[in-house]
Parts: C-alpha cells; structure tokens; sequence
C-alpha cells in the first residue's frame, strides 16, 4: 500500500548571523529530512514581534509534501533546528538562528501540550500572513476558510 504524501505549511524565521543564508541551510535540510519543497514565498523583513531585539527577523513560508507523521516532522524539525545551533535558553522568546513552525499539515486539527496544527496564532503575524499569501491558497480546516 502507497503512503499518501500530504501537503504541509512551514513558517521560518531567522534574525541571527547571514540570515539569508540560515534560510537557504534549512531549506536543504528540510528538503533532506522532510520532504519535497513544492513553493517558496519571498524573504520578508520584519522587527521582532513578542520580545525586544535589534535584530530584525527575515521571514519565508514554504509548501512541502512529506509521507512522514505530523510528530515525526515535529521531531525533525527540532532536530534540524538543533543542528543549526539554535539554542533555546529561556522559556519565552529570543534571537533565533532559526525557527521553523508547522502552519498547516494537511487538513488536519491537533491540540496538544507540544503540538497545536493549525498554528494558534499564524493569522496575528503578518510574518506569517504576507508570506502565506504569496504560495497561493490555503485552507484553514478550523475555520474552512482560505
């Protein structure tokens, strides 16, 4: 039997180092470990949003196709996160190297303590937003909306 390839949402942000470039590395990581990039949307530049840096943030979302599980691709992302360098030192936010959150896997809806898809709150960033526009439409299966 065939393993059905489902069409995920990723969101990254870097605003550490040749940001840029930390995109690019997780792309190929990404593409290595997770599936196929289908669409790229343009590089945003943002301020930080919900702590205070210098650091401006530059923005992307992407469309992967994966045969692997919601959480494995939780867990692969953590891990492609942890080998950029990315280091989480306290519970709330700071400078990232690089972030990766799944906005949508499919139409499917978890909420639970370490995974919540739909992102709770992709629609209050416009990090997020300007980004998602770009790769076309998408559906959001909380509210059957676009």
């Amino acid at each position: 039997m065939a393993v059905k390839l489902i069409e995920m949402v990723l969101a990254l942000g870097s605003n550490i180092g040749d940001k840029a470039q930390n995109i690019d590395l997780a792309y190929t990581l990404i593409a290595n470990e997770i599936g196929l990039i289908t669409n790229k949307s343009s590089f945003f530049k943002n301020p930080s949003d919900g702590f205070e840096s210098q650091n401006e943030f530059v923005n992307t979302c992407i469309k992967v196709e994966t045969k692997l599980s919601c959480h494995d691709v939780l867990k692969s992302l953590q891990s492609i996160e942890k080998k950029m360098g990315r280091v989480k030192t306290k519970p709330v936010y700071e400078d990232r190297i690089i972030d990766i959150d799944i906005i949508f896997y499919g139409d499917l809806i978890i909420n639970e303590p370490n995974l919540k898809i739909p992102h709770p709150r992709y629609h209050e960033r416009s990090f997020v937003l300007l980004p998602l526009k770009e790769l076309g439409e998408t559906n959001d299966p909380r509210l059957d909306m676009t």
